[in-house]
């Protein structure tokens, strides 16, 4: 009979062991699982929340309202163009830009005369 007991008593002892095995087991399992995001990429060190994930329904969903916002926006803008109030600018011919830059260089010839006098 004594024999029967210390069997038992080691039995126990290593169903104790293998019960705190375990459990260490998980720990580790659960501190991994924390890390590592659904598609398997690790989240980052530095405290960023993992990536959310959006069901091909939901993005469906907000492509639809998306393309209604750029539908209105586009129906309104062909409703409230009109012609502008301000004049087309016109542009200058070559002739009357060179005469511009004649006058402006004997500007400059005169100021360059009046410094050295």
């Amino acid at each position: 009979m004594a024999n029967l007991n210390d069997v038992l008593r080691q039995l126990r002892e290593e169903h104790k062991q293998a019960q705190q095995h375990v459990e260490k087991l998980d720990e580790a399992i659960s501190v991994i699982s924390g890390l590592v995001t659904r598609n398997g990429s690790t989240a980052a060190l530095n405290g960023a929340q993992p990536k959310r994930f959006v069901s091909a329904v939901s993005r469906r969903r907000m492509a639809r309202a998306q393309q209604a916002r750029w539908a209105r926006l586009r129906k309104g803008s062909q409703a409230v163009k009109a012609p502008s109030t301000t004049p087309a600018r016109r542009t200058l011919s070559i002739a009357a830009r060179r005469k511009i830059a004649a006058a402006q260089r004997a500007r400059w010839a005169r100021v360059k005369a009046a410094r050295k006098a």
